[in-house]
């Protein structure tokens, strides 16, 4: 059975994180990696992830730059570092060198390509600073109604999940723009 897993989560394109953990990646606790992370296999031990911190699926995070290997016959490689309570939304991309602070979340599709300083929401490519990480949560917070909040109760994590409640769902949305789910 663990021989199908493992066959399973390769062709998934899932990494088998103890495997850069014992290459010298180092990760603290309560990390979550969803599907199709790429963790830099080749330099995993230039990378540092700290607690609290969700990979969202697709993102890649790089300690190598290979473009100048063609040119110089070297590759540039530098450190990575990802501070605590740290959200990186789907499809971004950490680019070595860059150090991201604690309490900071990066939008989804977002390029990191220079330092992001702690308590910072930044987005887009080059990723950028648009603001405090307290302001943005703040204005979410303001955004929560009780009509636009959802419990798990409604989320897949929920086995009884059913048609009915995806329909609450899609209605809410359809009337506030945007919903809140645990």
């Amino acid at each position: 059975m663990k021989i199908v897993r493992k066959i399973l989560s390769s062709i998934r394109g899932e990494q088998n994180i103890k495997k850069l953990l014992k290459r010298g990646l180092k990760m603290g606790e309560r990390v979550t990696i969803m599907s199709g992370v790429i963790i830099d296999p080749s330099h995993c031990w230039h990378i540092e992830i700290g607690n609290d911190v969700i990979l969202a699926p697709h993102v890649h995070i790089l300690a190598h730059d290979a473009s100048t290997k063609l040119f110089l016959d070297h590759t540039r490689v530098a450190n990575v570092k990802i501070g605590n309570k740290v959200f990186i939304g789907a499809g971004s991309i950490v680019l070595p060198g860059v150090t991201i602070g604690d309490n900071v979340v990066i939008g989804a599709g977002s390029v990191v390509t220079k330092d992001i300083p702690p308590d910072s929401l930044a987005v887009g490519n080059p990723a950028r600073v648009v603001s405090s990480l307290s302001d943005f949560i703040q204005k979410q917070k303001q955004k929560m109604l009780t009509d636009n909040t959802f419990s798990e109760e409604f989320t897949l994590r929920n086995k009884n999940f059913s048609l009915v409640q995806a329909e609450q769902l899609r209605n809410a949305c359809e009337k506030y723009g945007e919903i809140f789910v645990e």
